[in-house]
């Protein structure tokens, strides 16, 4: 089974989401795949390895105030 995190940005900052990179990496969340929706919102699609660390990161992203607006733990069946 594969774990992932699907997670929707209201406000999308892309250069603080690049600059998030090496932190994601070293928390174990890999990006798969972004989207840019019609409404403006940016969508997300992470692969994760560890969710204890992946919680951790959205928790300091959350903090810092570039975090997701909205997330949801999902793995595969």
């Amino acid at each position: 089974m594969s774990h992932q995190l699907l997670a929707r940005y209201d406000s999308f900052d892309k250069t603080a989401f690049d600059g998030d990179a090496e932190n994601r990496s070293t928390a174990g969340v890999s990006l798969l795949q972004l989207w840019h929706a019609t409404t403006g919102s940016h969508w997300a699609l992470f692969n994760i390895s560890d969710a204890d660390k992946a919680r951790a990161w959205l928790d300091k992203t959350a903090a810092l105030g570039h975090g997701p607006t909205e997330h949801h733990f999902v793995e595969t069946v």
